[in-house]
């Protein structure tokens, strides 16, 4: 029997707007809304309804206000009858997918990403860090490149999403270099990203270890719907698994294209991604064309939902 799979954005799929038009149409979505509001201690909800832009992009909101579009859609979805087989999330999203399977609390979660952003942002000076989107890169170059390119520096790869794409992280000039070899090496293209810090490598250590006295101090249960984790692509249970997870993610590459795979080997077929954009959507047809997604993160996306009932 075909399995289905709820898959959670992460950093980058944010946009001023997002969630509102789940608010304004379902009740259950404004009351997740309010709860991040009362979580955190200030509007988050004007600000993913509102903006500005440059505001949603600082880290430590950004995150979470993508949990709390998330966790509003997923209730929409829940309130129709769909709930997962399987959960998955995309760095920070895997938040959220912690949220959906009953391993932590929500108002928890966006405390937890609030805090774990501004520890991102604090673990490396403006301008130190830098990431770079590598697509078409020839199979088997990578190592080379990244050791050629660091000199000293750190350059290692931050997300592995897709055959035909990954991110690189570390230092900047070390970035700067690996992208323009990576061109040299066949790579279709290799552009930096306009991202403020250094995410999923070896500099992001203080913030793990920042990090890790918060996620000690949350209470973690069991899952009720098991969740393939970033750090290994593979299927966790156990609130102790799903703490050290979340802990070893931070340092660590995303391995998604090695989630889905496993997702997939699973039974799974049919994946939503629920919350802001379409990212993971569009990086399901690369990573297997057999697969099936649809997005869910505003009201009008029902429409393409519900053939998953």
């Amino acid at each position: 029997m075909s399995k289905t799979a709820f898959l959670f954005p992460g950093q980058g799929s944010q946009y001023a707007g997002m969630g509102k038009s789940l608010a304004e149409a379902y009740p259950d979505a404004a009351r997740v809304f309010e709860a991040a509001d009362a979580a955190l201690g200030f509007s988050i909800s004007k600000l993913c309804f509102e903006g500005p832009e440059e505001e949603l992009k600082r880290t430590e909101i950004t995150q979470p206000a993508l949990v709390t579009v998330s966790i509003a859609a997923f209730t929409v979805l829940q309130g129709k009858g769909l709930v997962p087989d399987y959960v998955a999330g995309h760095s920070l999203g895997e938040y959220s997918a912690l949220v959906v399977a009953g391993s932590i609390d929500f108002a928890d979660a966006v405390r937890l990403v609030h805090k774990r952003g501004r520890y991102m942002q604090a673990a490396v000076p403006a301008g130190v860090g830098a990431m770079a989107a590598v697509l078409k890169l020839p199979e088997g170059k990578l190592d080379r490149i990244l050791a050629e390119a660091a000199q000293g520096e750190v350059v290692t790869a931050a997300n592995l999403n897709s055959p035909d794409q990954l991110v690189i992280a570390g230092h900047a000039g070390a970035v700067e270099r690996a992208a323009e070899l990576a061109k040299a090496a066949g790579a279709r293209r290799a552009v930096m990203l306009p991202v403020s810090a250094p995410f999923h490598c070896p500099l992001m250590k203080p913030a793990q270890e920042r990090l890790k006295t918060d996620l000690d101090a949350t209470q973690f249960r069991d899952l009720a719907v098991p969740l393939i984790n970033n750090w290994q692509a593979r299927e966790v249970r156990t609130g102790a698994e799903a703490r050290e997870a979340l802990y070893q993610q931070v340092p660590n590459p995303v391995l998604w294209a090695d989630s889905i795979r496993a997702l997939a080997a699973a039974g799974v077929t049919r994946f939503i991604e629920v919350g802001a954009g379409g990212v993971l959507t569009g990086l399901l047809r690369n990573i297997d064309p057999a697969l099936t997604g649809v997005k869910f993160g505003e009201a009008s996306d029902w429409e393409k939902v519900k053939w998953f009932k």
